[in-house]
Formats: structure tokens, C-alpha cells, sequence
């Protein structure tokens, strides 16, 4: 290429700060979204009509989804932050494994958790417990999901504090709670604010989780726009419940985007000193907090395991079926090019994004509207593609891209200004700069994404239960089918399957974010 031509590239795209790039996932999110919306609007007869929201019935599941999206982040930071400020505070040995797999209940599919949650708290569960028809069997499965969640946003606010300012305030005779109350909540606050908000997105607009675990009283606003559509096909109801929700998610999400864009900086921590573990009382408070994280994000996975082995014989012989393999092959064929087209999108939006709140508050539109009605929007916005695997693939990356853009942007604010500017001086063009130093500075970033992306796009439910044809049966809908028929055998089938599924998000989750070096600071 010429140098008039790059001159010309970088006067009409300015690569420095690649707003421009936002063109293509923004086009994919007005065909994904946007036009099924508007168009499941148009045929519900785009009117919002108040009188819907003085139905009683609908007042308590819209005041019931606020409920339990608000006391899930009450729940998660009162246990949260507490564990989050020993794992921030103490060397132990397993710690940075146990930081890598904190993040492996986020990435369970929702089936699976799910019926973790019924093996442990359902009728018959292990635990003797019967939650059932509680609002209870709900807010536990959100704590699997969200706690973790939590407990690194806060770890990286810890992570954060400067060292000489707790240090300092420890040798002026500060207590413990004083040093964390004066020094360390000002910096870790924004990033649980932060945090909490997106808690509060994925609890207040999930479907898979409220379906399985809500029941007919506590079920969320998802699930009724979702008996809207598949079973009474009331479209100007459903329509004016996914606005309502449109319009609350993207107040919480323009609010995240805003405390994102105040927490973006170059990365130049010097956190503070870990200490080893020592004396009992520290070793019983490690004790306790593990206990705790064993309670909240590993007993479903293990329950659900335990009942799979449990099971009889005759219930493995499901996978041997020509329907379960048929799923298997089904389910990473379409995460696999899923998962292509999310990196590519999320790549574009996570680069162009960084100065944007705007762009950074799109990134995660996805979540924003209801997945039941984004999938019955694509069916009636382009019905002569609702039979194609195009229109199935790019439906599985728009729920995954998110995780990819966030991951871009996340890795971009912490860049060290310095480094492309030295290489800017030194004469390399914006292109060389991203290629060979922004790129293999963020690539572990990209991968984390790229994790949580494959894990979401192989256990994706919602928009499988509307697109897939017979022939294109995932696993998540063939364990939908079981749990929907009558009989035990039915039951452990679904068990065995979910353990399957359960070891493929692992996989694609382990597969991709292989383990990075650290350097522990310790004392």
C-alpha cells in the first residue's frame, strides 16, 4: 500500500482511536435485534398501553423480578466482599488455581445449574431440603451464578488499593477495619458498584434459571413473556413487557458503562502485600470461606454429578442413542462457529468502545431484551430464513459476543499509554501498533472472553427452543425434552446428559484460557 493511501486510510478512518470499527457489530445488533423487536412490536400493534401494568397478576411478576435481581446483589455483596477480602489478603497455596476456577459457575449452562439446584434443594435431594415452590430455590441458583462474579470484581478492587497508602495507615496505628473502611472501600467501591450492576442485568432479565427453578408463583417477567409467545401467542403483551425490560436494562447498563469508563486506566497497581496463612484463627477463617464458596459454587455441579452416578444403568444407555449423539455433534458444530463469529464482533465492539459509554453500554443489548422475544422477532422479521443455520449460528453469538467485547474493552483501559506511543515514535503505522503490541499485550484477555463465549454458546436454551429444527437438536433442548416427560427414567437421563454438558462447558472454558504465569507478591 501506498503512503498516500495510508495517509488517506487514517484522515477517513482514524485507526488511533477505532470508533469506526463499531460499524459491523452495530449492524449485527440492528439485524438481530432491532429489527426483530420492532417487528414483534409492529405485529403486536406498537402500542404501550398503562393499563397493563394495573393487572395484578403482572404487577407481582415485574415486582417480583425487581425483588429478586435486588436481593441477589444484597446477598452477593454480604457474602462477597468478606470473602473476597481474604482471598485478597492472604497467600495460601491453591490460591491462584482457586481465582482461575471461581469464574466456572458463571459459565454453567443454565439447564445444568439448574437441576444442581433441584439435586440439592428439590424433592428427593440430597441435601433433605425441599425448596420447591420457594422463592428460596431461585436466590440460591442466582448466588451459584453471581457470587463468584462478584468476589473478583472485588479481589480486583483490593487488588487495586494502593500499598504505601494501607501501609501507611496501618503504621499510624489503624485497626484492620479501620485501614479497609478509610483506605481500601473508597478504591474497591466502583468496582462492586460495578460488579453489582451487571448482578443485577443477568438476574432481572435471565430466562433459564427463573423457568427451571421459579415454578408457577415466582416465576420472573422472562418466563411469562415467554408463556406469551409459545403458548398464547398474545404478541402485543409480550411486546410491551420486552420495551419495559429494554427500557430497565438499559438504564442499568448505561449506568455499568459509566462506571466502567471511570474505572478505565492504564493498569499501574501495586497492590498490597499478601501475608502466608498463619495461626488457627487465620487458618479457621480460610477454612470458613471456603466452606462457604464449596456451598454456593460447587455443591450443584457436585450434586449433579453425584446423581448421574447414582443413577441405573439403563439411564447411560442415553448416550448411546442415536438422539444424544445427534445432540453432541449438533451442540459443537454450532458452538464452534459461534464462537468464531462472537471473537470477530466482539474484537471490533470491545476495540472501538473504549471511549464510548454509549458503545460500551450496546455491548451488552443482548441481555437487555428478552431472549424469547429477540428469537420469535428473528422468526417473524426473516422468515425465509428461519429454517437456515446462519440465522441459529448468529443468534448463538449475539448472547456470546458480549463476553468478548467486555473482555476487549477490559484489557484496552488497561494498556500502558507509553508502550503504542514508543512504537508510534519509532515510526510504526497505527496497524503495526495494534498488531504487535496492543494485540499479545490483550491476547489473555481475548482468551478469557473467548472462554466465557465458548461456555455460553454450548449451553445455550432460549433461543434454541424456538430456532432448532428435529434435525438440529442440541443437547440443551434434548435435556429440556426429558425433564418435560413423566417417570424417574426420564429424570436421570436428563442427570446423565447435564453431567455431559457439564464437562463440555468445562472443557471449552479450560480449553481456551489455559493457565497464564503469575507472580505472587507476598510478604
Amino acid at each position: 500500500m501506498s503512503t498516500f493511501s495510508i495517509v488517506v486510510m487514517q484522515k477517513v478512518l482514524p485507526l488511533s482511536d477505532f470508533r469506526w470499527l463499531a460499524l459491523p457489530p452495530l449492524s449485527f445488533l440492528l439485524l438481530l435485534v432491532g429489527l426483530p423487536l420492532s417487528r414483534l412490536l409492529y405485529e403486536g400493534g406498537l402500542a404501550f398501553s398503562p393499563a397493563l401494568l394495573s393487572d395484578a397478576y403482572l404487577q407481582w411478576r415485574l415486582g417480583w423480578s425487581l425483588l429478586q435481581a435486588a436481593a441477589t446483589c444484597g446477598l452477593t455483596l454480604l457474602l462477597g466482599l468478606p470473602l473476597a477480602w481474604v482471598l485478597a489478603h492472604f497467600e495460601f497455596r491453591g490460591r491462584a488455581l482457586l481465582l482461575r476456577v471461581l469464574m466456572l459457575p458463571f459459565v454453567m449452562p443454565t439447564l445444568v445449574a439448574g437441576l444442581g439446584v433441584l439435586a440439592l434443594f428439590g424433592p428427593h435431594g440430597v441435601s433433605g431440603l425441599n425448596l420447591q415452590d420457594t422463592p428460596w430455590l431461585l436466590l440460591y441458583g442466582n448466588l451459584f451464578y453471581n457470587l463468584p462474579l462478584l468476589i473478583r470484581a472485588a479481589v480486583d478492587g483490593f487488588d487495586h488499593v494502593p500499598a504505601s497508602r494501607l501501609m501507611v495507615a496501618r503504621t499510624l496505628g489503624a485497626s484492620r477495619w479501620r485501614a479497609f473502611w478509610r483506605v481500601e472501600w473508597p478504591v474497591v467501591r466502583p468496582w462492586l458498584a460495578s460488579a453489582l450492576c451487571l448482578i443485577f442485568l443477568y438476574c432481572f432479565s435471565g430466562f433459564g434459571l427463573a423457568l427451571l427453578l421459579g415454578g408457577q408463583r415466582y416465576a420472573t417477567v422472562e418466563v411469562e413473556i415467554y408463556s406469551l409467545v409459545a403458548y398464547e401467542l398474545n404478541l402485543a403483551d409480550a411486546g410491551a413487557l420486552a420495551l419495559l425490560m429494554l427500557l430497565l436494562g438499559a438504564v442499568i447498563a448505561l449506568l455499568y458503562a459509566l462506571i466502567e469508563r471511570r474505572l478505565a486506566r492504564p493498569d499501574k497497581r501495586s497492590p498490597p502485600l499478601r501475608q502466608p496463612v498463619q495461626g488457627w484463627p487465620q487458618r479457621l477463617l480460610l477454612l470458613a470461606c471456603l466452606l462457604v464458596l464449596a456451598l454456593f459454587a460447587a455443591a450443584p455441579l457436585l450434586a449433579v454429578l453425584l446423581r448421574a452416578l447414582l443413577a441405573d444403568a439403563a439411564a447411560w444407555q442415553v448416550l448411546l442413542q442415536d438422539d444424544t449423539l445427534l445432540a453432541l455433534g449438533n451442540t459443537l458444530r454450532f458452538s464452534l462457529l459461534a464462537l468464531l463469529l462472537a471473537t470477530l464482533l466482539g474484537l471490533l465492539h470491545g476495540l472501538a468502545a473504549r471511549s464510548s459509554a454509549g458503545l460500551r453500554a450496546l455491548m451488552f443489548l443482548p441481555f437487555m431484551v428478552s431472549p424469547v422475544c429477540v428469537a420469535f422477532g428473528l422468526l417473524l422479521a426473516y422468515p425465509a430464513y428461519s429454517a437456515t443455520l446462519a440465522l441459529l449460528v448468529a443468534a448463538y453469538a449475539l448472547l456470546a459476543y458480549p463476553f468478548v467485547a467486555k473482555a476487549v474493552v477490559s484489557a484496552r483501559d488497561a494498556l500502558p499509554a507509553a508502550l503504542p506511543n514508543a512504537a508510534r515514535t519509532l515510526g510504526a503505522s497505527p496497524w503495526r501498533v495494534f498488531w504487535r503490541v496492543s494485540l499479545p499485550l490483550m491476547r489473555p484477555a481475548l482468551r478469557r472472553g473467548m472462554a466465557f463465549a465458548a461456555a455460553t454458546a454450548v449451553g445455550e436454551f432460549a433461543v434454541s427452543l424456538f430456532l432448532s429444527r428435529p434435525e438440529w437438536l442440541t443437547l440443551t433442548t434434548l435435556i429440556y425434552q426429558h425433564l418435560g416427560r413423566p417417570g424417574a427414567a426420564n429424570l436421570e437421563a436428563a442427570l446423565v446428559l447435564s453431567s455431559v454438558l457439564l464437562l463440555l462447558a468445562l472443557l471449552a472454558f479450560m480449553a481456551i484460557e489455559w493457565p497464564e504465569k503469575t507472580h505472587a507478591r507476598t510478604s
